[in-house]
């Protein structure tokens, strides 16, 4: 019978540790809010101690968040522990975690304590917590380095004080699979009392072992895993909680548990930590990285295209993304090629697929990705001279640290001109939805960069500006000295080139239906619409 996995999440104590990757209050309550949604058992919300915000950060999220555990984590000292309960005694689940160092290198360098001095502080703090809280969890800092016989030891005090979880970190990454195993093995034997105590991993990434010592851990008996949303924490990160629950769901053949995290709430939870503390996942990362699902060799796209299975071993909708995604690069296939022309309305026969190939690959041998309006010129002379079906005349915006920005916009196309107005969190957002409102067809930004061209405040920015319209993305490129006029010019280039792209695609579907080509496109397209 398979045995439950519980899920202690860290994201906002170790996890903000990391450089970068700090958060206010009203931040924290908003990702621990997204955790309880993700499903976590327990919820690691800060270290009281440490400051007056992480306190009031726990306070908070322990007052509102009320499904999983709540745990605080205190030095094993009286005022960490005190002010952990403090922060901690409005929740519905209460946890106090403590922890004390316990390898030779930590007690002779940090806490210049002897062993025996340490054995009997872990039995205090342990007792003291367990004043306070029925749920005390233990950790024995840098167990991964300390003597196994003295781990033993601390690991018997602590039970014998009441602690009702064991955690056993590899504070600074250093042990290997079977070393990492082989502990929770040796302390599930020989401490007395283990019945009644879950054990518990914490590992770090510092040799790339974190997720891999983790499911070693939970071989030799671990049944709660600590660990962060995208594997932020200190110095390499922790282990990554996405990454850890889909090999105990991929490989269940392998790793007889289970938890109960929500896996399609995965890359919600990813991208709301990316969102809040403006740390990128590497476009490579598992389970949530852009690249993740995505495919450019054509043997792989050729596979995933007859059977995702093939090259897939997991479905991007099991953790939350809405598709895969085929890259054309300069590893396609035509395969790829031909169903992506499909799907841009272009059914090529073989000869036409074959010599859109041959440009294809000349192309795709100069730029690394090639996108779709690259696809439209290939297969239509003059697509990058079109007409600029918009043009802008004008615009002005008001940005504001109260509240919303607002951009007013004027176009002009035929020589009449429209005007429309929209608010929203940042003045170049605002001039694009307000362009949307003119245009009649809302773009999504897919990317956005800017960079400045020379020195100190008379700088031109070169904004950058990817956007899918109608499933479709297009590109846009404007320099200007006022960063938001070249956003805004950027992003209308590329939503010129989307209205050129959909009207001519009506107009052939229209040929083909019989109807006159410029009173249907009229009829779809109407100025201003």
């Amino acid at each position: 019978m398979p045995e439950k996995v519980y899920i202690f999440d860290t994201t906002l104590r170790d996890g903000e540790q990391s450089p970068g990757c700090s958060m206010n209050l009203e931040e924290k309550l908003e990702m621990a809010r997204q955790l309880d949604r993700l499903g976590v058992d327990i919820l690691e919300a800060g270290f009281p101690v440490a400051s007056q915000g992480d306190f009031e950060a726990v306070q908070a999220i322990a007052a509102e968040i009320r499904r999983p555990v709540i745990a605080a984590l205190a030095r094993a000292s009286q005022l960490d522990i005190d002010r952990a309960w403090q922060a901690l005694k409005g929740a519905a689940r209460p946890r106090i975690h403590t922890f004390l160092a316990t390898s030779d290198v930590h007690l002779r360098y940090k806490l210049r304590k002897t062993r025996e001095e340490v054995l009997k502080q872990i039995s205090w703090a342990v007792g003291y917590a367990k004043s306070y809280c029925a749920d005390v969890e233990f950790s024995p800092e840098d167990a991964g380095r300390t003597d196994r016989a003295y781990l033993i030891e601390c690991c018997h005090a602590a039970v014998e004080a009441g602690a009702t979880v064991l955690n056993l970190p590899d504070t600074v990454g250093y042990c290997l699979e079977p070393e990492y195993e082989q502990m929770f093995a040796d302390v599930k034997a020989k401490v007395p009392g283990m019945d009644r105590v879950m054990l518990s991993t914490h590992t770090h990434n510092d040799l790339g072992l974190a997720v891999a010592n983790t499911l070693a851990g939970i071989r030799g008996g671990a049944r709660q895993v600590e660990c962060t949303i995208n594997g932020i924490g200190e110095r390499a990160g922790n282990a990554a909680l996405e990454e850890v629950v889909m090999a105990i769901y991929v490989r269940r053949d392998a790793l007889p548990v289970y938890t109960e995290i929500r896996t399609e709430e995965l890359y919600a939870s990813s991208q709301l930590l990316t969102r809040l503390t403006g740390v990128e996942v590497q476009r490579n990362k598992a389970i949530v990285g852009r690249n993740a699902f995505a495919h450019e060799a054509g043997i792989h796209q050729d596979g995933v295209l007859k059977n995702a299975i093939t090259y897939e071993i997991i479905t991007p909708q099991t953790v939350g993304m809405s598709s895969n995604e085929i890259v054309l690069g300069k590893h396609s296939g035509r395969h790829a090629l031909a169903k992506r022309f499909e799907e841009l309305g272009y059914s090529l026969s073989k000869p036409e697929l074959d010599r859109a190939y041959q440009q294809f690959c000349r192309l795709a041998d100069r730029k690394k990705q090639v996108y779709d309006e690259d696809l439209i010129a290939i297969v239509r002379e003059g697509f990058d001279h079109l007409p600029e079906t918009y043009s802008l005349r004008s615009f002005q915006t008001v940005a504001s640290t109260e509240g919303p920005s607002t951009a007013t916009i004027e176009l002009e196309r035929d020589g009449q001109v429209y005007h429309d107005s929209a608010t929203a969190q940042g003045p170049c957002d605002a001039a694009f939805r307000a362009i949307d409102r003119i245009i009649g067809i809302p773009g999504t930004i897919v990317d956005f960069s800017v960079h400045t061209v020379g020195s100190g405040t008379d700088g031109v920015a070169e904004v950058v500006v990817r956007a899918r319209f109608e499933g479709r993305e297009f590109s846009g490129q404007a320099s200007s000295h006022n960063v938001v006029e070249a956003a805004a010019r950027s992003y209308l280039q590329a939503a010129n080139k989307a209205v050129y792209e959909l009207q001519a695609q009506q107009a052939r579907r229209a040929a083909a239906a019989g109807v006159h080509a410029d009173e249907r496109v009229n009829q779809l397209f109407p100025a201003g619409y």
